[in-house]
């Protein structure tokens, strides 16, 4: 099962101070956190970022334990809620497993230095968190479940997707090199982002997330990291093609997980 615990762009939606149509919506569907994901096997549930909605993510999805944490990259809308895992420390008694690239891996060190501070210098009660290395090469799992990180483009700054059976969560995405294309192939359920109706240096638009969805052809599509400037959920998601929808806060997804 895959949790779509937030597809708002890093303002999120209402926007502070617009008086747009849809900062105004009434419909649920407007109003977008952050965007991160949770993935859930079993009894495992896995997080994909943690960004500045977390705790609230967290407490509407439910969550009562959290095996792992999974980075994108490093930019604040996915990483400043890592103080959040906390109570998830105290209730489940450990470290937090965070799996992320090196360069992620130094971000967080530098804006979280009290979490990683040792001997006289840690604070009490400060977040418990094991950085696991990852990068684009190579295959990773946790708790028996296999992820094949997937190189992406956000603008000039390369990132991580991640692709789980035929599952593939893909935010902040502006290209792909053909290379990283090929691990996307044959996918059930993909989750894209596609920040508004207009050319973006460091995000996809919608008929680019369109163009990509097509050549990929997976059998379900879900778009994420929208703006405002994407429209009204009820008027856009009628327009699109078949199998691809508006992703919301809180829309829960069924996917094949392989185990």
């Amino acid at each position: 099962m895959v949790t779509l615990t937030g597809t708002g762009t890093s303002q999120g939606v209402p926007v502070l101070g617009c008086d747009c149509e849809v900062c105004h919506s009434t419909d649920v569907r407007d109003k977008r956190l952050r965007t991160a994901a949770l993935l859930s096997w079993g009894d495992t549930t896995v997080a994909f970022d943690c960004g500045p909605d977390f705790r609230q993510q967290m407490l509407a999805a439910g969550t009562q334990h959290l095996d792992a944490i999974v980075m994108t990259h490093e930019h604040n809308d996915h990483v400043v809620g890592l103080d959040d895992v906390r109570p998830f420390n105290f209730k489940q008694g450990g470290e937090m497993p965070v799996f992320a690239t090196e360069k992620v891996q130094k971000e967080l060190k530098t804006r979280f230095a009290y979490v990683f501070a040792e001997g006289d210098n840690r604070y009490p009660g400060a977040p418990m968190v094991s950085l696991i290395t990852i990068d684009k090469n190579t295959v990773f799992s946790i708790k028996g479940l296999s992820f094949l990180p997937v190189e992406l483009m956000h603008g000039k700054l390369p990132i991580l997707g991640f692709r789980v059976g035929d599952f593939a969560y893909l935010t902040d995405v502006h290209h792909i090199e053909a290379i990283e294309m090929h691990k996307l192939q044959n996918l059930h359920t993909l989750v894209i982002n596609a920040l508004h109706h207009t050319e973006h240096y460091s995000h996809l638009n919608l008929n680019e997330a369109l163009d990509l969805i097509q050549e990929l052809k997976p059998q379900h599509s879900y778009l994420t990291h929208m703006s405002h400037r994407m429209g009204k959920h009820a008027e856009i998601n009628k327009t699109l093609p078949a199998g691809v929808e508006l992703g919301y806060d809180g829309l829960r997804i069924r996917v094949p997980v392989p185990l």
